[in-house]
C-alpha cells in the first residue's frame, strides 16, 4: 500500500470529485447530442473520466 500525506489525500479527493462531475456532464451532453459524432465524443469522454476516477480511487485502497 502506498503512503500518502494529507495534502496528497486532499488533492486526490479533489481530482476524484472533478472526474466524477466531468463524467456526469459529458454523459448528460451525450443525451442531448443529435449528431452521432458528438454523441460518441461525449460518451467516450465520460467513459475516460470514469476510468480515471477509478484509477485514482485505487490509490485509496
Amino acid at each position: 500500500m502506498i503512503s500518502i500525506n494529507e495534502m496528497e489525500l486532499q488533492m486526490l479527493r479533489h481530482l476524484i470529485v472533478s472526474c466524477e462531475t466531468f463524467s456526469g456532464k459529458m454523459a448528460s451532453y451525450a443525451e442531448y447530442a443529435q449528431t452521432p459524432e458528438f454523441k460518441q465524443f461525449f460518451l467516450k469522454s465520460a467513459d475516460s473520466a470514469a476510468e480515471t476516477k477509478n484509477k485514482l480511487l485505487s490509490f485509496l485502497k
